[in-house]
């Protein structure tokens, strides 16, 4: 028997399937990845571990972006070890940019490791364990060319009414500060055409919101996917032509995308988003410095009135749209008044949220060999400033809304204290999270994918409340898809409610919840 007729072949009924655990960190394409990798282990025969389980098989799909990204990952197997040592049979996978960096030497430094596979070949895990399991000996497989994209593969998703889709991997840009170029290789986009039968599938099955991802999804249409295209001409309106063709998917309630690149950004874009309705009034676009001199040695070919006019027009065609960032604290050479001049753009920008990150070495990177790198107490302190600046206008922004009639869409897990405050949370329109007062009757309480209407009461800086109640409760086919699954999951071993069958019970991803 081979290794890949052994992992197909069914499990005996007297032997309980082997239990796995996925811990996710970095981006949300690491978060869709990880929803993949359940797929797979799922389609293999696995389960997901029970809470507070020791599973056995443990999964860290890495992110090799942050400085400490490193010491993390070798802290985290230094405690599996151990974990291990007492569980005989259990297994331990590395994927993800960390894996497609270190490769061998994850290996050599924690020997222990069953499996290392790479941000370009997911669907080897399943074969790559097994194969481990009979020779009793590390499996290390690292593609430099992507084999398929990830939303090709089986998928857990950890919503029933919300999913990502992934439109393009890779990058083209050569940002100083970046490494993921090198670690998810130059870009390549699916045809349209694939991407809108994903979504449509995805909403036959109750899925309502998407969101579009990519490294740029703006630069979509640059490098078409697939040995079998001949058509290598570039659409540089593929992106907004995407966007409108989301509009008349029939049952699609919200589009998202993220994240774009200031450098790509056109005014196509901006007029598909205004016009086509269930394109959210929400834009994540990464500012990294307001200083045009750090802007030119990040080379981000950008420069800060052009980032600024970009917002002017989009908030010229959506009044109401949320604007959210991110921004590097104390990149090599940053003086003072570079830090400043990121301040008074972050004044002019009226974020409704930013993602802050202090500055951190990459080796690989050409920033990482920059003269003047800039003391961490200061860094510290300019990070400081900037957060205090971005949380005092987050407010001043989400004080305009108290007394606004808001669509919130309820989603599970968003509030950590709504037990405790007789509340649901949801998104709204903006993306905003809005904390709601709802009935305790549940015939009039909200499920999660179902949207209502509510009047916001209260502002904070990084959430709203809304206590008025709700009006206009809908009752939607994400709800229904939710309620569906609640039903499986608390259904006896072996009682059939005539529902279609669903993936078990949500993975957790162990992503990090605050903000930066």
């Amino acid at each position: 028997m081979n290794e890949t007729s052994a992992l197909n072949e069914p499990s005996s009924p007297s032997v309980a399937p082997r239990t796995y655990e996925v811990r996710t960190y970095g981006c949300q394409m690491n978060v869709h990845d990880s929803e993949r990798i359940a797929g797979l282990l799922d389609e293999g025969g696995y389960v997901p571990a029970p809470e507070g389980a020791v599973a056995d098989l443990v999964v860290f799909n890495t992110c090799a972006v942050r400085e400490n990204a490193d010491n993390r990952l070798y802290g985290n197997l230094g405690h599996i070890a151990s974990v291990k040592a007492e569980h005989p049979g259990m297994q331990v996978a590395v994927g993800g940019c960390m894996a497609q960096k270190d490769r061998d030497l994850i290996v050599r430094k924690a020997p222990y490791v069953d499996v290392v596979f790479g941000t370009n070949n997911l669907g080897s895990l399943p074969v790559l364990l097994e194969r481990a399991r009979i020779r009793q000996e590390a499996q290390v497989e690292i593609k430099e060319a992507l084999e398929t994209f990830p939303s090709n593969l089986p998928t857990h998703r950890d919503s029933a009414y919300a999913a990502w889709v992934s439109i393009s991997v890779g990058c083209n840009n050569t940002c100083t500060f970046c490494i993921v170029p090198s670690l998810r290789g130059k870009e390549t986009d699916r045809r349209p055409g694939d991407v809108l039968n994903e979504i449509r599938t995805l909403v036959d099955q109750g899925v309502q919101e998407v969101t579009l991802l990519g490294q740029n999804v703006n630069a979509y249409g640059t490098g078409w996917f697939g040995p079998e295209d001949a058509d290598t001409s570039v659409d540089h309106q593929a992106f907004a032509k995407l966007l409108r063709a989301c509009g008349e998917v029939e049952g699609l309630e919200r589009v998202r995308f993220t994240s774009p690149h200031p450098k790509d950004f056109t005014d196509d874009v901006i007029a598909a988003m205004a016009e086509t309705a269930n394109v959210m009034p929400q834009l994540h676009m990464p500012l990294q410095s307001g200083s045009d001199d750090v802007l030119r040695r990040m080379r981000r070919s950008y420069r800060s009135e052009r980032y600024l006019g970009i917002l002017d027009r989009v908030r010229e065609a959506m009044p109401h749209a949320a604007i959210t960032t991110d921004i590097i604290v104390g990149f090599p050479g940053e003086t003072e008044a570079d830090f400043e001049q990121t301040m008074e753009v972050v004044r002019r920008a009226r974020f409704s949220a930013a993602f802050t990150f202090l500055y951190s070495i990459r080796p690989g990177t050409p920033a990482a060999t920059m003269p003047d790198q800039v003391p961490d107490d200061v860094k510290h302190a300019r990070y400081q400033r900037l957060v205090d600046l971005v949380n005092e206008i987050a407010w001043e922004e989400n004080k305009k809304l108290v007394g606004r009639t808001v669509e919130v869409m309820f989603a599970d897990g968003e509030g950590k204290k709504d037990s405790d405050t007789r509340r649901m949370s949801g998104r709204a329109r903006d993306n905003r999270l809005v904390h709601v007062a709802v009935p305790e009757d549940p015939a009039q309480r909200p499920r999660p994918g179902d949207i209502a209407e509510t009047v916001i009461t209260y502002a904070a800086p990084h959430h709203l409340n809304a206590d008025a109640g709700i009006t206009g409760l809908r009752r939607t086919r994400g709800g229904d898809a939710w309620q569906a699954r609640q039903q499986v999951e608390s259904a006896p071993a072996g009682v059939g409610l005539g529902m279609p069958t669903l993936r078990p019970a949500p993975v957790g991803l162990g992503m990090p919840a605050a903000r930066g």
